[in-house]
């Protein structure tokens, strides 16, 4: 499967990443912290599929349309 924007999703795991070890670090907001990661990590990801499905949606439809020869030829 290819996601056309692989900028994007490399930025959003960086991102989380950033986000996690903050979270480790900060003792005093711990567990909310983390439950904020996890659920941002898992909309995260649900909107990847999301949006590969709809691209793979378009692009089937895309390509099922007939073009009809130019008219003139060569």
């Amino acid at each position: 499967m290819s996601f056309p924007h692989r900028g994007v999703v490399d930025y959003l795991v960086m991102e989380l990443r950033r986000r996690y070890q903050r979270a480790r670090l900060a003792e005093d907001a711990g567990a909310s912290v983390i439950e904020w990661v996890i659920i941002t990590g898992v909309l995260v990801l649900l909107a990847g599929v999301v949006g590969t499905v709809i691209y793979n949606l378009a692009n089937d439809a895309a390509e099922s349309i007939e073009m009809p020869d130019a008219p003139g030829g060569p």
